[in-house]
């Protein structure tokens, strides 16, 4: 039987394209509220504590909401989620810029307003993922992963100037720019034309159990369970260090403009490295990914201490950045293949739920950081856990025996049975 366009090239996949076009724009919109919102909570506060508060509402319902709503994506209509999840986010957003003009805005209403945000993220990124092997046929699913990552890393690189230069134009702009973007993600779901659900029905069981479901699946495989931990840990990192770097240009001068480049720039190493994730996957073994990440990030964190110039700032990060992509595809697709599709939305959940679920923990620890040692002295504190954490990596038994990923309809020999695990 000869395979059809759509299964031999990824970009004549109408409904992949549809769905990758429509967040292409809502990515971008939201990085560039995400490079404004710091910047926002710092002009009307000064308080780098305000602003680890909100980045930590923001990412709150990664840790409070995916366990509960893994079950509910498997179970409920994921393209109603999908659409869902736009809407509730882009009204929410819409209220800041209205706020702004009306001089209304309190701090509380943005940490609402990312709260209800990142739990609209939380069902929408489980939906995508769950979806995604529905859309795309196993053979191109690395590809697939590697387009949303440079997806993702190109918004960023844009976003980040993009957002600073709008913010200093005028504070509603990039907010009024998400809310917009919100809305064009939303008709372009509507042409969504492929069935998203799995061929198999998630069994009417209790929530509760349902969410053990996906625990008990990543505690049966020892590489993922501690590729979970590992991500979580360098999530914690990454999520204070960002933080951190605005903090430390803005003490040393740095305009919204300049601020948002160097953002950008960070941004822009992840979107090469995401351009070349696609193929780099299959040259390294998740051993190698796995620990060597890790150093590359423990050797390039010192960096940050010899520079205070936002674009020198910036190249450090995209070196930061370059790497990381290698090591979402190869995580990624092994977890993909492995991962019975009915079950794909509860173990995402479980995973998602420890390995971004210590993003508010990074939000308030880097606040709390910066006010008790400065940016120099945060740098200092998380160059020493990331080292800590390449050593784990290394030492790690369930790593250092990790299998190779095995092509798609087959499956390594040391990796457990995809069926889902007894109670």
């Amino acid at each position: 039987m000869k395979s059809t366009a759509a299964e031999r090239s990824l970009w004549r996949n109408r409904d992949f394209v549809t769905l990758w076009s429509g967040q292409v724009v809502s990515t971008l919109g939201a990085q560039t509220s995400a490079t404004a919102m710091p910047l926002l909570v710092l002009g009307m506060t000064g308080s780098p504590a305000d602003a680890g508060l909100v980045g930590a509402a923001g990412t709150l319902p990664f840790l409070v909401a995916y366990l509960p709503a893994g079950p509910l994506v498997d179970r409920y209509n994921r393209h109603r989620i999908l659409l869902t999840s736009e809407i509730l986010a882009g009204l929410a957003l819409a209220t800041v810029p209205l706020a702004l003009w009306l001089g209304l805005l309190t701090v509380a209403q943005l940490i609402a307003v990312a709260f209800v945000q990142g739990l609209c993220y939380v069902f929408f990124s489980l939906a995508e993922t769950a979806a995604l092997p529905r859309i795309v046929p196993a053979a191109l699913l690395p590809t697939a992963l590697a387009q949303n990552e440079a997806r993702k890393r190109g918004a960023a690189l844009a976003g980040g100037p993009l957002g600073g230069l709008l913010f200093g134009i005028d504070r509603a702009l990039p907010f009024l720019a998400n809310t917009i973007s919100y809305v064009a993600a939303s008709a372009a779901l509507l042409f969504l034309r492929k069935d998203l659900q799995s061929t198999v029905t998630a069994p009417a069981e209790p929530l509760w159990r349902a969410t053990l479901t996906g625990l008990r699946w990543i505690r049966r495989h020892p590489l993922i369970r501690t590729a979970v931990l590992l991500i979580a840990a360098t999530n914690l990192i990454f999520q204070a260090l960002i933080l951190t770097l605005v903090v430390l240009a803005r003490d040393h001068g740095a305009n919204s403009g300049a601020i948002g480049t160097m953002l950008g720039i960070h941004a822009g190493g992840g979107l090469v490295g995401a351009l070349v994730a696609g193929r780099a996957h299959r040259c390294f073994t998740p051993k190698a990914v796995i620990i060597g990440v890790n150093w590359i990030w423990v050797v390039l964190l010192p960096f940050f201490l010899l520079t205070t110039d936002p674009l020198h700032i910036g190249l450090v990060g995209a070196a930061t950045s370059f790497v990381g992509p290698v090591w979402n595809v190869v995580i990624m697709s092994y977890t993909a293949l492995l991962v019975p599709n009915e079950l794909l939305g509860r173990v995402t959940s479980a995973a998602m739920t420890f390995a971004w679920g210590v993003m508010p923990i990074g939000s308030l620890g880097a606040g709390l950081l910066l006010t008790a040692v400065g940016p120099t002295g945060a740098v200092v504190v998380l160059t020493a856990v990331m080292f800590v954490v390449a050593v784990g990596a290394t030492i790690s038994p369930a790593v250092r025996r990790a299998p190779p990923m095995t092509a798609p309809g087959k499956r390594s020999e040391n990796a457990p049975s995809p069926s889902p695990p007894r109670s």
